[in-house]
């Protein structure tokens, strides 16, 4: 047995090792110190300031992700470890998990459509076919609303982007749409006049758009009266609830009936 020739083939079989093993950890540290500055840099730099705190968290996520997946890749290449069976299972992987997270990933992607496009944002006022109430949160899966009544509703950002959703607090205006009652024998011309003072008296109606107010409709019972005022987003609810309060106080003055329903029944004697 020539133990000079075995004694040097195991000097360059370790020495062969060694190189690979010392380029694969200096490989690992660089290649997990850029994955952390390009988590960082994701989350911090100004170029991005436009997206959502949201969509950079979940783009920092994912980039640090395939990162590490392309690291611990390329260190296994270099330590002459066979890669192809890596990837079979790692896509092997990504079908089950996509399979058994289908409502989640359309979760993830409704979340990121909401916070790219901005239908509506934090402390907005939404409705949807299913709830309505005020936006205290949007991640990625979810968004968290708050009713008036101060109940937590969580609504899947899936079932949202998918839904028509309406956001009463896009505009600084909005109109207040009132409908009120009279008496057949009411005079038209004074029910309008007195309409349209009380509204315009309104300290938080706006002068333009000019509130509207006339008759709409004849009804079994009553005439009807249409009154639109605008107003601030923010002062609807005080300005409807003071508009039907102030109508009643002003019919009640002036003597303005507010009929009932009522049917007239004829007796035929035969």
């Amino acid at each position: 047995m020539d133990w000079q020739a075995m004694w040097m083939f195991l000097w360059e079989l370790i020495s062969s090792l060694g190189v690979r093993l010392l380029s694969a950890a200096v490989v690992l540290l660089i290649g997990w110190r850029v994955a952390r500055w390009l988590r960082r840099w994701i989350v911090r730099t100004p170029r991005l300031a436009k997206l959502d705190s949201g969509v950079r968290t979940f783009l920092a996520s994912g980039v640090s992700v395939l990162t590490y997946v392309l690291l611990f890749l390329t260190v296994a290449m270099m330590l002459g470890i066979p890669t192809t069976s890596f990837i079979t299972a790692l896509a092997s992987c990504g079908v089950a998990i996509g399979l058994a997270l289908q409502g989640s990933l359309s979760n993830i992607a409704g979340g990121l459509m909401l916070l790219i496009f901005k239908p509506f944002k934090v402390g907005d006022y939404v409705e949807t076919p299913d709830a309505a109430g005020t936006v205290t949160d949007i991640t990625v899966v979810y968004t968290v609303l708050r009713t008036p009544d101060n109940k937590v509703i969580t609504v899947p950002n899936g079932t949202l982007s998918n839904s028509v959703v309406q956001n009463y607090s896009a505009v600084e205006m909005r109109r207040v749409d009132l409908t009120f009652s009279v008496a057949y024998s009411s005079d038209i011309d004074e029910v309008k006049a007195l309409l349209h003072g009380v509204v315009t008296a309104h300290p938080q109606v706006l002068c333009d758009p000019a509130p509207f107010a006339r008759l709409a409709e004849h009804g079994d019972s009553a005439l009807l009266f249409t009154v639109r005022a605008w107003c601030k987003t923010d002062d609807y609810w005080d300005v409807r609830f003071d508009l039907v309060e102030a109508v009643k106080a002003a019919f009640d003055e002036k003597g303005v009936a507010i009929p009932f329903p009522q049917m007239d029944i004829h007796l035929k004697n035969e």
